[in-house]
């Protein structure tokens, strides 16, 4: 999944938000080895200089907060998703920050970030501007999806970078808004049935990462609510762009939006393979 000879790509605008976010980019270019590059995306002739300005300024606090991560710096003139989808061809992640709010507003957030973290060619994080100060867990949600397990190969990834535990989190509930609750055998069976699912699927990178530090969790109730709940003192939360597994009830795309906006801590977007 990631190219050692691609930058992480950080697209900001100026804001306190952004910025951080592209803190948070240059570390993680240092636990990759890798490049940082960071864009604005400016539409306004009238703002080219303020633009230069603070990609540059910007740039500075990340050779400070990273010194042996090469950086680099430009204004791009577009439309912010469409630049920043085209950078996401040429980068092995994407960072943006959760909401923007200097002179280039529309450059980033709101729905920008959403955008692009569902449609980008490579991983997306978005970090909020309050990043938590934590040693907390990395924490995945899984759903035997193909995106799913793209999305848990990166959480594996990531938490051995950072030196993390892992929490690998499934959770399910009755099909369909007007369905009724199952009966108590019911309900432990499928509880039984989605446990061995998960230990299966994170059986090989377990293997792969001895290491890591794994927890399961298969919690019956909305995916949203259960993830937001579990990444409250994480330092990551990875989430799949589309579920489509076994447990029809899972379907993690819808996922991905809501804990975007409800998540505490930054949160990975991870497309499948192709």
């Amino acid at each position: 999944m990631v190219a050692p000879d691609k930058p992480v790509a950080a697209g900001v605008d100026g804001s306190e938000g952004s910025g951080r976010a592209a803190l948070w980019a240059a570390a993680e270019a240092a636990r990759r080895g890798a490049g940082l590059r960071l864009v604005i995306v400016n539409d306004d002739p009238v703002r080219a200089d303020h633009a230069e300005q603070a990609v540059h300024e910007i740039a500075t606090k990340c050779r400070a907060h990273a010194p042996d991560v090469e950086v680099t710096a430009e204004v791009v003139t577009g439309r912010p998703v469409e630049e920043l989808l085209r950078l996401s061809g040429a980068a092995q992640l994407v960072v943006l920050g959760a909401r923007g709010r200097g002179g280039f507003t529309q450059a980033l957030l709101g729905g920008v970030s959403t955008g692009v973290a569902t449609q980008a060619s490579c991983p997306v994080v978005v970090v909020r501007r309050d990043v938590p100060e934590t040693a907390g867990p990395v924490v995945v949600g899984v759903d035997d999806s193909a995106c799913s397990r793209e999305a848990l190969r990166f959480a594996y990834a990531a938490a051995a970078r950072l030196g993390a535990d892992l929490v690998a989190l499934e959770a399910w509930h009755e099909e369909g808004l007007l369905a009724v609750p199952l009966a108590p055998p019911d309900r432990d069976r499928v509880q039984h049935e989605v446990e061995q699912s998960l230990a299966k699927q994170t059986a090989p990178l377990r293997e792969r990462y001895p290491a890591v530090r794994t927890r399961e969790v298969v919690q019956r109730g909305h995916a949203v609510s259960a993830l937001t709940d579990a990444a409250r003192d994480a330092r990551l939360l990875v989430v799949g762009h589309r579920g489509s597994g076994g447990f029809d009830s899972l379907f993690l795309g819808s996922v991905a939006a809501g804990v975007l906006h409800h998540a505490p801590c930054p949160v990975a977007v991870v497309r499948g393979a192709g």
